[in-house]
């Protein structure tokens, strides 16, 4: 399956209610330490990679994401994020309620 256009993203995020869809990129090596976002957020890596650990003690799980893997956080999910030398660009949509 081929990776949609930001417009098609878009749309499809919007279709499924969420409210902002934003393009973001991370610079390489960036670490990000656990937080949680108050909304849902849908996303597809475009480019570079990432490691997304999500929750915490022994319920984390960690997955590594490069470009087309796609991952949805629901609301106030602890996560923590870590980019890798190429940093990472990906398309997020959130929904607020």
């Amino acid at each position: 399956m081929s990776q949609p256009t930001f417009q098609e993203f878009e749309s499809a995020a919007n279709a499924q209610g969420y409210t902002e869809v934003i393009v973001r990129e991370w610079q390489p090596l960036t670490v990000i330490a656990t937080h949680s976002h108050p909304f849902d957020a849908r996303a597809l890596v475009v480019s570079g990679e990432l490691w997304l650990t999500v929750g915490s003690g022994a319920d984390q799980q960690t997955q590594h994401l490069s470009a087309g893997a796609r991952f949805e956080l629901p609301r106030n999910t602890p996560h923590d994020e870590r980019y890798g030398a190429d940093g990472a660009t990906f398309w997020v949509a959130r929904r607020s309620s």
